[in-house]
This record gives structure tokens, sequence and C-alpha cells, in this order.
């Protein structure tokens, strides 16, 4: 461990941006890449709004925010980041071309040594490896969201992936604060995103079959089954489409049209409507993410 210094987290989206604060908050140089700057921006801002949420409830200190801020930097360029990382971890769009293209610059930028993760769930690491000429120093570390608050990481080895690689991102995550559990068989989704997709699914055909409404839905599998939030809830938090390219991804790969998105969450992709990230989903949200009573999704 004490040859990790630098992380590069390539993304800055929602996942990407709560990654790298994690990273910096556990003392490492972090640098977030993201192609668009005003993706750069939207992280800039709403780490600085979680930070002081933090701060305010007493979870951080002043003092730990403004380390970590200073430990964190954001930026377009690729190669400089990437030259002297010795971890990177990907974020990008749910899209394996996107991934692969960036796994093969990454391997291309990065020093022999560095060892380069994804964060999918939806695209197992013999999907990526092979686009990079270092498929022993590739996985999966699948963080969840909220990435600070969930301890959980799953560490998913490909086929190729040494033991050295995979003994390597275990200590990473135990050094970040999390719990990891590693996966040596790949299979997509992992585990935590199958058995919550059958259980999305399931409240996705009771809703389009017209036996309950959304509201009605989470309400029961918070208070009847324990759960933190509902499924429609989750979907928001995490955003609409990812699990609308997972199903895409796996339907390309399948042919089944059983694999395919719900017409509900095409509906709700097409619109641009894809959870809190903006403002509207099944539910609809205010600024600063909170639900706005009385507004759930109605099929129209």
């Amino acid at each position: 461990m004490t040859s990790i210094e630098r992380i590069l987290v390539a993304g800055a989206g929602t996942m990407g941006a709560q990654i790298g604060m994690v990273c910096a908050l556990a003392g490492f140089e972090t640098a977030v890449y993201d192609p668009a700057e005003t993706a750069l921006d939207r992280a800039r801002t709403e780490l600085a709004e979680r930070t002081a949420r933090d701060v305010a409830k007493g979870r951080m200190s002043e003092a730990e925010r403004d380390a970590a801020f200073a430990r964190l930097t954001f930026g377009t360029d690729l190669a400089g980041p990437a030259a002297k990382a010795d971890f990177v971890i990907e974020a990008a769009v749910e899209r394996l071309d996107v991934k692969r293209k960036l796994f093969a610059e990454l391997d291309r930028l990065a020093p022999p040594h560095a060892i380069l993760t994804s964060n999918s769930s939806g695209f197992v690491p013999s999907r990526i490896a092979d686009a990079t000429r270092r498929p022993e120093q590739v996985c999966n570390l699948h963080f969840f969201n909220p990435v600070r608050v969930m301890r959980c990481v799953e560490i998913v080895r490909g086929p190729q992936t040494s033991d050295e690689t995979a003994r390597e991102v275990v200590a990473l995550a135990e050094r970040l604060g999390k719990l990891p559990v590693v996966l040596d068989r790949e299979i997509p989704g992992f585990v935590a995103n199958r058995i919550l997709g059958a259980v999305r699914d399931e409240a996705i055909r009771l809703l389009e079959g017209g036996v309950a409404s959304v509201v009605a839905i989470d309400t029961v599998c918070r208070t009847a089954l324990g759960y933190p939030m509902g499924p429609f809830e989750l979907m928001d938090l995490t955003g609409i489409d990812i699990g609308y390219h997972t199903k895409m991804a796996r339907y390309d790969e399948s042919g089944d049209p059983r694999d395919l998105p719900s017409r509900s969450v095409t509906q709700l992709v097409e619109r641009g409507e894809l959870g809190r990230k903006t403002g509207k989903g099944w539910y609809t949200y205010g600024r600063h993410g909170n639900k706005i009573e009385g507004t759930p999704w109605t099929s129209r």
C-alpha cells in the first residue's frame, strides 16, 4: 500500500465525484478527470454542498474537509494525472465502447505499475481488460451510492487478474474505510445489483400492471421489508439512466427481449428525467435533492 499515493478517478458524474472525495478524505492525492468542464463544475458544486452538510451535522470537521479539497484536483486533461497515477478508478458512462476506449488510453498513459479498475457493475472485467496490455492489473472496484456512507465495495476479478492485484485492491478499499467483498468469478451485475435488479424488475411489473403505485410499492418495501428506501426511490438516487444502459448492454449480449428496459424506464430516459440529478424521475425533487411530496410518476 505504500506504493499507492496518487489516485485518478476517470469520470466526474455522481459516483466519480463521490469516489474522488472519499479517496481524498483517506489521504490520497486524487485527480478527478472528465472531458466535459460542465461535469467538473457540477462535481465541485455537489461536493461542496455535500461536505458543507456533513460539517454542519458534525460528520466531519472543517479541517478534514479543507484538507481533502486541498488533495483533490479536477481537470479535462487526462494525460497529466494519468502519467502520475498509481491507481485508477474508472467511473464513466455505462457504455462498453466508451469504457474500452478509455481503458486503452489509460493503459497507454499510466505508469506500468498502475492498477486500472472500473466502478461498473454492468460490465465484467474481461470485457474491458483486453483493451489493455496489462489485463493482470485490471479488475472491478464497485462502490455504492452514497459512496461515503455505504461501506461495502465489490471487487471482481477477471480471468487474468493477478493475486497481487487483488490483494492491492482489497488493501486500498480497506484504507478507504470500506468492507471489500471479493468475487473470483465474473457475473454481470455481481451480487448486490443482481438482487436489487430482481426487486426493481418486479416493482416495475407491479406498477405497469396497475397493481400498485410508485408510492405504495416504495412504502411497502420500507415499512414491511425494512428497506432503507423503496426501489423507485433508489432508482432516482442512483440514476435511472444507469439501469437503462445496463439493461441495454445485457440485451446487446443476449438478444433476449426480456432483457430490454421496461416501457416506463425508457419513457423517463427519453424525456431526460433521470432522478435526483435532473430534478425529476419517479418523483420530483427540489434544488437540494429533497423530494417534493405529491409528485410521484404516473403513466403519461
